[in-house]
């Protein structure tokens, strides 16, 4: 199994400086991350950092709160991919999730999923901390009613990050042909290798290099 092929390096701080953009594309190309993931102010000093790499540019879409109407939400996506982003991560309008507005919700997923347009990987953000079981299972099924390529846990700006039970959940929810993103929280190869087990096939994470070393410190040449 590739481990570092399932990991989005990842640097999404405020104060998060060009260096230390810098300092997490070099990392990526070093262990051949699958992406690393910045704020859209970073997305196009990122994209000339891993030129000529098989790493991808992935970007945050009304990052962190999901609160941006649906049409500032497609013209993120248009401006990130314009800027050299190839996936965006994209966070749910919660509030009107917990209203019931079911409608709303899947037209703002596919707001972004039609200006991604087979250009970039959609991940829909559900961040479920904030959910109960209910809501996220019909925050999954409406992201894949939308077309989205995954589901993902956590912005990790919120009360929590992911947990076993919701991507088991979610895992169950999406069925075998989505994917799922585990994000917040995980911080060592036994983590990241619990979320696996759990139906993750991609994993978000700032500890990318802690958890590689610890993948290299159980290999047995």
């Amino acid at each position: 199994m590739n481990i570092a092929g399932m990991i989005d390096h990842t640097l999404l701080r405020a104060d998060a400086t060009r260096a230390e953009i810098a300092k997490l594309t070099e990392e990526a190309k070093k262990y051949k991350f699958a992406s690393v993931c910045v704020n859209p102010t970073w997305v196009a000093f990122a994209a000339e950092q891993i030129a000529g790499t098989e790493v991808k540019v992935c970007t945050v879409i009304g990052f962190p709160l999901g609160a941006t109407t649906s049409a500032v939400k497609a013209m993120e996506v248009k401006d990130a991919i314009a800027n050299g982003a190839t996936e965006v991560d994209m966070v749910i309008n919660i509030g009107q999730l917990k209203d019931g507005n079911n409608e709303f919700v899947e037209q703002d997923i596919k707001a972004v999923v039609d200006m991604a347009s087979n250009q970039a990987i959609v991940k829909v953000i559900i961040e479920t901390s904030l959910l109960t079981d209910e809501e996220k299972i019909r925050a999954c099924e409406l992201s894949v009613k939308a077309g989205a390529d995954f589901v993902k846990t956590s912005t990790g700006f919120s009360t929590g990050g992911a947990t076993l039970q919701d991507v088991t959940l979610m895992r169950k929810t999406v069925g075998p042909h989505v994917g799922v993103k585990a994000s917040g929280g995980v911080r060592s190869l036994e983590d990241m290798n619990r979320m696996i087990e759990s139906g993750a096939n991609r994993i978000g994470a700032s500890s990318g290099v802690k958890i590689m070393e610890g993948e290299q410190s159980t290999t047995t040449y």
